[in-house]
C-alpha cells in the first residue's frame, strides 16, 4: 500500500541549533512528495527558500535570535549561573512567545490545512496547537532528553548520574527539591499562558511536558549517547543523528594537503550563539597549539575573523568565517567545541573525539554526556585556559579508550536511517489522529475572554 502524502508544517525557534537539525528532514519529506511548509523567524527566510519550501514568518511572535538577543534582553549577559540562565531563557525566549506563535499558526491554518506539526523541542506552542486543532505535534529532540528519571539527577544541572548508594541518594534528594525550587516558576508561567484556552494545567515540569505531551518525541541521536534509564516515556523514539540538509555534494576540502603535512589536525569552533567574545574558547585554543606541529582550522561563525587572522598569521592556522564540517571533519583528530548538540553529533558521526567547554544554553548536559561516555573531555568551564585545553587534548590522544568509544558510537549512528525512520513515524501518528478526529473535532481556536 502506498502511503498518502500529507501536509506538514515545520516550526522552529529562529536559532541555528534549532533550525539546522530539522532542515535535512524537511528537505527529505519534500522530496518524498509531502506538502511541507515552514514557520520561523524572518532571518531564516533565505535558508528556507534554499530548501524550496514555502515560508511563513513570525508576525505576532517576536523573533529572538543570536543577533538581537543582547539588545532585547541586555540583562541576560550579566547572568553567570547556568541554571539561572536556563530559567531566564525558558521564561523569556520560549514561553513568552507561545501566544504570538499560536496567533500566527491560526492564520497559517486558514491558508494551509496541515495534518501534522513538526517542531524542535524549544517550540513551546506545540501542545496548544495539538490540543486546539486535534492535530498531532511531533517534537524533535535536538538536545539531550530532558525528561526526569528515577535513575538520574534533575535535568539542567549538568551532573553525571550518581554512583553507589550515596550517589543514588544524592540524585533522589535533588529530584525531590530542585525541579520545584529552580523551575517551578516556569511551570506556573506556562499554566498562566494556557489557562485562557481552557486547557488542563500541568503538574509536571516544563522539561517533562516537552517529552510527554506531544504525540511523538523523535530524539536526534542514539541510545549510546543517552544515560541509561528504566522509565523512558513511550513517546520517545531514537531516530539517529538528525543532520543539516545538504543541497549539493560536499565541497572539495582544499586544505587536505595542509593536514597531511602536520602531525594532527584540530577543528575549533565557539558555535553560533555565544561567539561574540573569542577569548572564551577560540583564542586560548589557538594559543594552546600555536607553536605545535598541528594544523588548526578555526571557524569563527563570522565574528572577529579579520582581527584573529591579523593576530595569528601563522602558516599552521586557518581562520575562516565558516567551514563545511562534513568536509573538514574526516581530516580532523580533535574537535574543540562549545558543546552544541548539532556539531557534537556531526563530530561523532565522523568518529572525531570532542574537547568540550560548554556551560550555558543547556550545553552543560551535552558535555556531561561526552564525559560520561568518554567520547572526549569535559573542560567544565566555558572559558578554559590554554593549559587546560592542551592537557585535555593530550588526555584524549594518550588514552586509546576515547578513540575506541568514538568508533563505537559512529558505528551505532550508521545503524539508523534517520529521515525514512522519521517519515514512517510521522505518517503513522498522523493516520492515528485522522481516525480519532471523526469523534473528536477540533476545539475553539481562540482564547476565551
Amino acid at each position: 500500500m502506498i502511503d498518502p502524502k500529507i501536509n506538514i508544517l515545520f516550526a522552529s525557534i529562529p536559532a541555528d541549533g534549532h533550525f539546522n537539525p530539522l532542515s535535512g528532514l524537511a528537505l527529505f519529506l519534500k522530496q518524498q512528495g509531502h506538502n511541507v511548509r515552514w514557520y520561523t523567524g524572518s532571518s531564516y527566510r533565505s535558508k528556507v527558500a534554499q530548501l524550496g519550501i514555502p515560508f511563513y514568518p513570525f508576525l505576532k511572535a517576536v523573533e529572538i535570535n543570536q543577533n538581537n538577543i543582547d539588545e532585547l534582553y541586555p540583562e541576560r549577559a550579566q547572568i553567570k549561573s547556568a541554571i539561572s540562565k536556563i530559567r531566564f531563557d525558558i521564561r523569556n525566549l520560549f514561553l513568552k512567545n507561545i501566544n504570538g506563535n499560536l496567533e500566527d499558526i491560526l492564520d497559517i491554518k486558514l491558508h494551509f490545512d496541515f495534518d501534522v506539526l513538526v517542531c524542535d523541542s524549544g517550540f513551546m506552542a506545540f501542545d496548544i496547537v495539538q490540543e486546539l486543532f486535534n492535530t498531532p505535534a511531533v517534537v524533535l529532540g535536538i538536545a539531550p532528553i530532558p525528561e526526569a528519571s528515577i535513575d538520574l539527577p534533575p535535568y539542567g544541572l549538568g551532573l553525571l548520574p550518581g554512583n553507589g548508594m550515596i550517589g543514588r541518594l544524592r540524585d533522589s534528594l535533588l529530584r525531590s527539591t530542585i525541579p520545584r525550587l529552580l523551575f517551578g516558576d516556569s511551570t506556573r508561567c506556562y499554566n498562566d499562558i494556557i489557562r485562557p484556552y481552557g486547557l488542563p494545567q500541568i503538574k509536571d515540569s516544563i522539561f517533562n511536558m516537552i517529552v510527554r505531551k506531544p504525540a511523538l518525541f523523535l530524539q536526534s541521536g542514539v541510545p549510546g549517547f543517552e544515560y541509561p534509564r528504566r522509565d523512558l516515556h513511550p513517546n520517545v523514539r531514537f531516530v539517529g543523528p538528525l543532520l543539516p540538509a545538504r543541497l549539493r555534494n560536499p565541497p572539495v576540502f582544499y586544505f587536505a594537503k595542509f593536514c597531511a603535512n602536520y602531525e594532527k589536525t584540530i577543528l575549533i569552533s565557539q558555535g553560533t550563539m555565544d561567539n561574540k567574545n573569542p577569548q572564551k574558547l577560540i583564542i586560548p585554543s589557538i594559543e594552546a597549539f600555536v607553536n605545535s606541529n598541528y594544523f588548526l582550522i578555526v571557524a569563527t561563525g563570522g565574528q572577529h575573523t579579520a582581527s584573529l587572522y591579523n593576530r595569528f598569521p601563522h602558516e599552521n592556522i586557518l581562520i575562516v568565517d565558516f567551514i563545511d564540517y562534513n568536509s573538514a571533519l574526516p581530516y580532523a583528530d580533535l574537535f574543540v567545541s562549545s558543546g552544541g548538540y548539532g556539531s557534537v553529533m556531526l563530530s561523532l558521526n565522523h568518529g572525531v573525539p570532542v574537547l568540550a567547554a560548554g556551560k550555558h544554553e543547556g550545553k552543560n548536559e551535552i558535555v556531561a554526556r561526552i564525559e560520561y561516555f568518554k567520547f572526549g573531555v569535559n573542560l567544565r568551564t566555558e572559558s578554559p585556559t590554554s593549559a587546560q585545553i592542551r592537557k585535555g587534548a593530550e588526555k584524549i590522544w594518550s588514552d586509546p579508550q576515547y578513540k575506541m568509544n568514538v568508533k563505537k558510537i559512529k558505528e551505532q549512528f550508521a545503524e539508523y536511517a534517520p529521515f525514512p525512520l522519521c517519515e514512517r513515524n510521522i505518517i503513522d501518528i498522523t493516520k492515528s489522529y485522522e481516525v480519532n478526529k471523526l469523534g473528536n473535532p477540533a476545539k475553539v481556536h481562540h482564547r476565551s475572554s
